[in-house]
């Protein structure tokens, strides 16, 4: 037998050994996953099933999401933009996919959805644990947020964590720092937990990085990167901010949030207020 015929039964052996001792749905844990959709209608509604695995589906790409950032962050504190970077461009193809997944819930009319909303209670997606990571994360911190999450241990110690952690941003500028660009002392040494406020000498640092991209590469693309990631998170609050409309129109929330017009204010909320500012001096 030649060695290409003996390496060959090798490994088929192998994948017959490995086959019995693994398959894709014991991988996966596909017996946990595909029964944890338990619709609660009564009689059974048809529409639940898409509601229930609409909301599941989110949660496991917010957990890759949470993920990818926290890696991102990290890269940054120990000086490996290359690798942030690569992190951030997952991030934002998991994003195209989270809005997109907007249109299939909007096929949920009204008529159909009143026939649910009473089994959901007072659940919501405002209490999504994983999305207010991801928040916390790029930026956007609140220490009565962590309150709502009073009854989650473990939930609200995430949390907490994180509100006393430098964001991304954060990282990011302190990056720079490191780095010889002028960032001011109040953006690099302040209270994490408390909202990020604008500085007006970042402006001037980034634009002498986008008067000169060539010259700042890396730092202008990770700028860009910051942008898009910030897009994209927009993108998704405005199809939110859609689908809710067209499905309960102004009626409140079932958490207690007021609905629409909540999900209209996040539209002001902003994680990079610099990257934005600078804009308006670019070509000055």
């Amino acid at each position: 037998m030649s060695d290409s015929s003996n390496q060959r039964g090798l490994e088929e052996g192998i994948e017959r050994d490995f086959s019995r001792q693994m398959s894709y749905g014991d991988y996966l844990r596909l017996d946990l996953l595909l029964s944890a959709q338990r619709p609660l209608s009564d009689p059974p509604q048809h529409d639940e099933l898409l509601f229930i695995i609409q909301h599941q589906t989110s949660e496991l790409w917010l957990k890759l999401l949470v993920h990818e950032l926290r890696s991102a962050r990290a890269l940054l504190a120990t000086d490996d933009l290359s690798p942030a970077l690569k992190r951030l461009a997952r991030v934002k193809h998991v994003q195209h996919v989270l809005t997109d997944q907007w249109s299939v819930l909007a096929t949920l009319t009204p008529s159909e959805y009143a026939l649910i909303r009473p089994f959901l209670a007072t659940s919501s997606g405002f209490q999504s644990a994983q999305y207010r990571e991801v928040e916390f994360l790029l930026g956007n911190k609140s220490a009565d947020m962590v309150k709502v999450f009073s009854h989650d241990p473990e939930a609200h110690a995430a949390l907490t964590t994180l509100l006393f952690q430098p964001s991304l941003y954060d990282e990011l500028l302190a990056y720079l720092s490191r780095q010889g660009y002028a960032v001011p002392e109040e953006s690099l040494h302040r209270d994490w937990s408390r909202p990020y406020v604008s500085q007006p000498a970042l402006v001037d640092m980034f634009a002498g990085v986008y008067a000169a991209p060539e010259e700042h590469w890396g730092v202008y693309e990770t700028c860009e990167e910051l942008v898009d990631v910030e897009d994209n998170f927009q993108e998704w609050r405005f199809r939110h901010l859609q689908v809710v409309q067209r499905t309960i129109g102004h009626k409140q929330g079932t958490g207690g949030s007021s609905g629409v017009d909540f999900l209209r204010r996040a539209l002001d909320l902003t994680f990079f207020p610099e990257l934005y500012a600078v804009r308006s001096r670019i070509g000055d």
